[in-house]
């Protein structure tokens, strides 16, 4: 019988699939709101516990491989499963392009901070490449070298904060003049849209539930413990890098990380950072665009996606599921060039955080449902409450967001007469 993964695994997976290109990036798309960017990461880690305690919940009572469209399909049917699906792996592999741009963004002090945008283009789409290239070989081949990345983590979240806070200062944190007059409440709103970027991936470690040792109650724990552990990364972390930059500075920063380790300790140390910086990006590219084609392959073995999407290679990789995933970033990270890392990320981290949400939200339905079936009130309020969290986050964002969010769900009808359902009852 093959071992199961116990509670450190879980765990790690639950560190692993939040923490990536959000602790490296959103300083930057944070700092022109001065403190309330850092406020803004207790509200998103306050969202996210309760959206962990949510799909802890789910997989407690549906211990399931697949997710969040493995519950809704569960508790509303197969058609609602397939929209939450599509639409969980379109936006899956979208926004994966702010992990490439982040990554070779890490890499400005060898690219040069005056380089073109189009230079650095040229180089997500070499490193765009070799990732999706990597992903075709095999499935186990992609494995190993994510966990080559994994061990060099520990640098950046740990010694460089307190390396950062040997240079705080609180001056450095100030807020823009563009957003002076705004409301708290819509600052809030902002500053918590874009923070909660760093916890998406809250869900993942209920995915591979059919491969955990007692998944009832070890996913619960690793989910909630791991997101606290996340949230409390990301606010010390963040802090250190605002406390070390000027905000106008670090607002047009390609690599806020590697800029504030240049003024604390020279450039030859910055160096280092920026390479740790970028393995660690290229690692995180590659196991969500694995993510994103075991997402595919799983939908299509379902009968939810065109059945070419299946295709494995003779070692087993869903060859065809990783290339349309690298097809479809490609004219994102084209559309997103822009001298500004905060400009170019934070369209694309806008729309997807809303998509996620309405995913999210989907499934804060499915537990108050079945919370409520089972009469147990205080889950209901708490599914509420995180079902709230969601909508008011989707409602307050832009136009242009939430378009852009509808249009990701409406694309599935296109799709929809491919998929085969079949007639399982719901849960």
């Amino acid at each position: 019988m093959p071992k199961k993964m116990g509670f450190s695994a879980v765990l790690a997976l639950v560190f692993g699939s939040q923490i990536g290109s959000g602790i490296f990036v959103l300083p930057a798309a944070l700092a022109p709101f001065g403190m309330f960017g850092v406020f803004g990461w207790a509200i998103a880690g306050l969202g996210a516990v309760l959206l962990a305690f949510v799909f802890a919940e789910l997989c407690s009572k549906l211990p399931q491989t697949g997710g969040p469209h493995a519950y809704v399909r569960q508790v509303f049917g197969q058609k609602a499963g397939f929209f939450v699906g599509w639409t969980y792996w379109l936006v899956s592999w979208v926004s994966t392009s702010v992990v490439f741009i982040a990554a070779i963004s890490s890499l400005s002090p060898f690219i040069g901070k005056n380089a073109s945008p189009y230079e650095y283009l040229f180089w997500e789409i070499i490193l765009l490449s070799v990732i999706t290239a990597v992903n075709c070989k095999s499935v186990e081949f992609a494995g190993k070298v994510e966990s080559i990345f994994a061990i060099l983590k520990l640098i950046p979240f740990v010694i460089v904060p307190l390396v950062l806070f040997t240079r705080f200062d609180l001056a450095n944190i100030s807020m823009s003049p563009q957003y002076a007059d705004v409301s708290f409440f819509k600052l809030a709103v902002i500053v918590a849209t874009t923070s909660f970027w760093g916890f998406i991936g809250v869900e993942c470690a209920t995915a591979p539930a059919g491969a955990v040792r007692n998944p009832s109650k070890t996913i619960p724990r690793a989910i909630i413990l791991g997101t606290l552990g996340v949230a409390a990364v990301y606010v010390v972390s963040s802090l250190s890098v605002m406390g070390a930059i000027p905000s106008a500075a670090l607002a047009v920063s390609k690599a806020p990380y590697v800029d504030a380790i240049n003024l604390t300790l020279g450039e030859n140390i910055s160096k280092l950072v920026s390479l740790v910086t970028f393995i660690i990006m290229a690692g995180t590219s590659n196991a969500w665009t694995l993510t994103a084609a075991q997402a595919s392959l799983g939908l299509a073995q379902n009968g939810m996606l065109p059945a070419f999407l299946a295709k494995k290679n003779k070692n087993a990789a869903p060859y065809v599921g990783v290339i349309a995933s690298g097809v479809g970033i490609l004219p994102i990270l084209i559309l997103s060039t822009s001298p500004s890392l905060s400009e170019q990320i934070s369209g694309i981290i806008d729309f997807s955080v809303g998509v996620f949400l309405i995913v999210y939200a989907t499934c804060c339905l499915a537990f108050i449902k079945i919370s409520f079936d089972s009469r147990k009130i205080l889950k209901v309020i708490l599914g509420i409450i995180a079902f709230l969290f969601c909508l008011i986050i989707i409602i307050n964002s832009s136009v242009e967001s939430t378009i852009v969010s509808l249009l990701f769900i409406a694309s599935g009808i296109l799709v929809m007469p491919f998929a085969k359902f079949s007639k399982e009852k719901k849960a």
